[in-house]
């Protein structure tokens, strides 16, 4: 019951973090369900390189936790391993999707 308490006192202390991540989701999907199939390649790549720097952050944190600190160092492995497949998988989608834009060699 504890913990309920305190998720309420945080966010009645955090309302105004609330609202604007709520209207952050309501911007996010909009603009995202108004982008056109040409425009998702260079969106895609973009988002290959954001979480380039997701990765590489991961990598600073791990190497200044302690090294006794083993929750923080698993969950810093755990965040490499995912940033790294968000961003090959992402590098394989774009590549597909430029593959579709190639002509096709004549027979």
């Amino acid at each position: 019951m504890e913990i309920i308490e305190n998720a309420l006192n945080f966010l009645g202390d955090h309302i105004e973090m609330v609202y604007i991540l709520i209207l952050m989701i309501f911007v996010g999907v909009e603009v995202i369900g108004n982008v056109p199939a040409v425009l998702h390649t260079p969106l895609m790549s973009g988002a290959n390189a954001i979480h380039g720097v997701v990765i590489v952050g991961a990598i600073i944190v791990m190497l200044n936790s302690e090294p006794d600190n083993i929750p923080a160092l698993i969950l810093g492995t755990l965040a490499v391993l995912l940033g790294t497949l968000n961003v090959v998988g992402g590098f394989v989608v774009t590549d597909r999707m430029l593959e579709m834009f190639k002509k096709k060699p004549k027979k």
